[in-house]
């Protein structure tokens, strides 16, 4: 019987980027298949109080690049090579939760679909992100 891998275990081991940092992203559930994360409004807004949409890519971005690591495995380069994000309404205060699905799990390209939603569960944000994984390293 083969144990379960710990995959939060990874990701901390690992740590985080600076970026993701930065925007207060935290990895709330992870297994190459699927992640949940979550990052605060504050400090991520716009001038005029609004979560920033660029902060929605990082969050999408972050997410859809972690699966694709822990699916590709350690001594694998990842690198996204593409992006795309509808916002559908604004965050003002808390946290918005990203859920990334994994669409397709291939030799040498991963797609993930991301769910951003507030607090209320109201979807703020639809994202997709297809990954590359390069060579060993």
């Amino acid at each position: 019987m083969s144990a379960e891998i710990d995959y939060l275990a990874i990701i901390k081991e690992r740590g985080s980027g600076a970026l993701d940092k930065k925007m207060g992203i935290e990895i709330l559930e992870a297994s190459p298949t699927r992640l949940v994360g979550r990052m605060p409004v504050e400090g991520n807004t716009q001038p005029v109080g609004l979560l920033h949409g660029g902060a929605n890519v990082v969050l999408a971005e972050s997410l859809g690049s972690i699966g694709t690591q822990l699916y590709a495995g350690a001594d694998r380069r990842i690198v996204g090579v593409d992006i795309n994000a509808t916002h559908h309404k604004s965050a003002v205060s808390g946290y918005v939760t990203g859920v990334a699905t994994a669409v397709s799990l291939g030799k040498t390209m991963c797609c993930y679909e991301i769910v951003i939603t507030d607090e209320a569960g109201v979807r703020t944000c639809t994202a997709r992100i297809t990954c590359l994984i390069l060579a060993q390293r």
